[in-house]
């Protein structure tokens, strides 16, 4: 399930989810970071639950619950940080700590913390409220390194692509644990697309492009959904090949 694949669509999903966040809480649909939070908490836990209702892995209920995590998780960010005052580092300081208590309560309940090995409740709750909040945390991470820092989204999207690729080194040439190098990787893919998305939506007179949210969203989504069909389509073929070479090796017992 974790290749190349998984991790180019988890890239984009989440800078979807800033994308499709912005068009909704600001331009053009202007309904605000709380009510934005709010309707994609709803979301999340609908998609959640579907989630945990299957018992293997489905691409597009999958990705769907990834995709509510960011957008709603780019709300609270930008209302924690904004409206409520907190600014990009008090924002990104707090979230830091609960994704830490997240991740070491996860340890302490002896629920493996291996994605492709996760097979009760318990693990996959345990998954997604990390995803969650490390979702919100990308949102302001992001924002701190480009704005509160003044690094600004190209030399920010440098930065941490810098990261994924040391983080990649590491998992060829070096004997650091598996899941310790995914988390990690998982956590920064999320700053990584808020900037690059940014870099991209915001007006140039901001250090973007100024392509615009609906331009950028649109875009996005329709990779999302080429990228996710393509996985679907290819892992309903590899379950016909396997029934097929079953059925086959059977037919000689």
């Amino acid at each position: 399930m974790v290749g190349a694949l998984f991790w180019a669509i988890k890239i984009v999903a989440t800078t979807l989810g800033e994308s499709a966040s912005n068009f909704v809480s600001m331009t053009p649909l202007h309904l605000g970071y709380a009510t934005t939070a709010a309707i994609f908490l709803v979301a999340f836990g609908l998609t959640l639950t579907m989630q945990l209702k299957i018992d293997r892995f489905q691409p597009v209920v999958f990705w769907s619950v990834i995709l509510t995590t960011s957008i709603a998780g780019t709300a609270m960010s930008d209302l924690m940080n904004r409206t409520a005052g907190l600014g990009y580092a008090g924002g990104a300081t707090v979230l830091t700590i609960l994704l830490v208590a997240v991740l070491i309560g996860w340890r302490l309940t002896g629920q493996t913390m291996d994605v492709e090995r996760i097979d009760t409740i318990q693990g996959e709750i345990l998954y997604w409220t990390a995803t969650l909040v490390s979702n919100t945390l990308g949102t302001s991470s992001g924002d701190f390194l480009s704005n509160g820092l003044g690094l600004g989204f190209r030399d920010s999207a440098l930065l941490l692509s810098g990261a994924m690729l040391l983080i990649l080194a590491a998992h060829y040439l070096t004997p650091i644990s598996g899941t310790v190098l995914f988390w990690a990787a998982y956590v920064l893919t999320r700053p990584l697309g808020a900037v690059a998305e940014n870099a991209v939506e915001k007006p140039v007179a901001q250090g973007g492009l100024g392509v615009g949210t609906t331009i950028t969203s649109s875009a996005l989504l329709a990779v999302l959904v080429t990228l996710v069909g393509y996985q679907l389509l290819s892992g309903n073929e590899q379950t016909r090949t396997a029934d097929t070479a079953l059925s086959t090796s059977s037919e000689y017992d």
